[in-house]
């Protein structure tokens, strides 16, 4: 009985030693020097010049890059057991790795180029970027009625655009469908102007029905957007720092206290003097 207690003290022993290991700084570095040289090795690979010279060395190095990151993988789950499966930056990882660990050949071919979804392990690994991920993930409840203001003035705009310019431009306001891509491309002001140029030259009060959609399209509801990611990026920070900010409010408050009652000490130490003092002596 005592040596199998003995053996699991120093199985928790082990596993709190490899818990440090990953967690450590240095281990960190490391691994994120390894996802930036597998995202080298496989941009690389794209050349077919690179590949010709030093195809074998490259599938070498990213076939030992991956074998890397499954050992590290294999000591966080060993470290963590349970706990690195509800943790979902852990479930992320483990399928970015066994997809880069499926087959690539005949049908599954395909996954040959999931390949590259190692390097968004990058995300898991540097607390900056996982914060801005968890961010937007946490925004997208708030950006819900954005995109159904954003759906109502498309879908406004393009009847309008439809009934105004279908006969006269018809491969861009031809139908609705029409109409909603080109509005699309309008509001990323991608060649705008050789859509509404031809427009005006066939009715020239089109700019009063184009420039008010571009204005509230591109510059209200896209910063919209941007602006309940930044909110939702300072609500996180906020709840992350809220710990921080009890604690150094309640060691403030247990500082002023023992200042008070020292105070109070003093006074009853100058009252018990002046007593002294006061008494005439016998």
């Amino acid at each position: 009985m005592q040596e199998a207690l003995t053996a699991a003290d120093a199985g928790e022993t082990a596993r709190a030693r490899i818990a440090r290991l990953v967690m450590s700084a240095p281990f960190q570095r490391v691994v994120i020097a390894l996802i930036l040289l597998n995202a080298v090795t496989l941009g690389l690979e794209t050349s077919d010049s690179l590949m010709a010279r030093f195809g074998p060395a490259l599938l070498a190095l990213d076939a030992l890059l991956l074998w890397l990151f499954t050992a590290e993988l294999a000591l966080r789950i060993y470290a963590f057991r349970g706990r690195f499966f509800r943790d979902a930056w852990g479930i992320f990882d483990l399928v970015v790795v066994l997809i880069a660990w499926m087959p690539a050949s005949g049908p599954l071919a395909v996954l040959r180029a999931l390949r590259v979804l190692r390097v968004l392990r990058l995300i898991s690994v540097v607390p900056s970027l996982r914060n801005v991920v968890e961010a937007m993930l946490k925004a997208l409840p708030g950006m819900g009625s954005i995109v159904l203001l954003m759906m109502l003035i498309f879908y406004v705009f393009a009847v309008m655009a439809t009934k105004l310019y279908g006969e006269v431009m018809e491969e861009q306001f031809g139908d609705l469908g029409a109409s909603f891509f080109t509005l699309f491309q309008l509001m990323t002001l991608d060649d705008w102007a050789n859509i509404v140029k031809p427009a005006m030259e066939h009715q020239p009060w089109s700019w009063l029905f184009f420039m008010p959609f571009i204005v509230v399209s591109t510059f209200v509801v896209l910063n919209l957007f941007i602006g309940v990611i930044v909110e939702s990026i300072q609500t996180l920070r906020d709840e992350r720092h809220a710990p921080d900010l009890a604690a150094e409010a309640a060691a403030e408050s247990a500082e002023r206290a023992e200042q008070r009652q020292i105070l109070l000490e003093l006074q009853a130490l100058r009252r018990e003097v002046a007593a002294l003092r006061a008494t005439p002596p016998r």
